[in-house]
């Protein structure tokens, strides 16, 4: 799994082009500030281990970078253009739905950007040294 986590002052988001058909439709978009953005590619040897393993290690890295930022909010977004390898998305979807959970249980505000869909995004992200943080999982 390769993820890129931005701490972002504003992040919003709206839907452009369906690109799963399976998808539910998504119209509306969402905006949100002081939130960790965390772009995620889950890889096809994540599918080696249980969703639990990968949640659990997700999670702890995107906790311990909200902490880093005194940050209580975090986005989570699919974003397979980290790796050549893509987990099936039945996995990849197993595996946001339990991240959030978990996250909300410890009392993080959390959202999904809408699953199989480009997106038109902006983004507001600060340069300091924590604000942006790449790590392979």
């Amino acid at each position: 799994m390769k993820v890129l986590v931005m701490y972002v002052n504003e992040f919003s988001y709206t839907p452009a082009e369906k690109n799963l058909e399976e998808a539910e439709t998504i119209t509306e978009g969402n905006s949100f500030k002081d939130s960790i953005l965390a772009f995620i590619q889950v890889e096809e040897q994540d599918e080696e281990k249980d969703v639990k393993s990968r949640e659990k290690k997700l999670v702890n890295h995107l906790k311990w970078t909200a902490r880093k930022n005194d940050c209580k909010r975090v986005i989570l977004h699919s974003f397979a253009h980290l790796s050549e390898s893509k987990a099936s998305v039945e996995f990849t979807q197993e595996l946001f739905n339990q991240a959030e959970q978990r996250l909300k249980n410890a009392d993080f505000e959390t959202a999904q950007t809408p699953f199989g869909y480009f997106l038109d995004l902006k983004i507001d992200a600060p340069g300091f040294s924590l604000a942006r943080i790449w790590a392979s999982l």
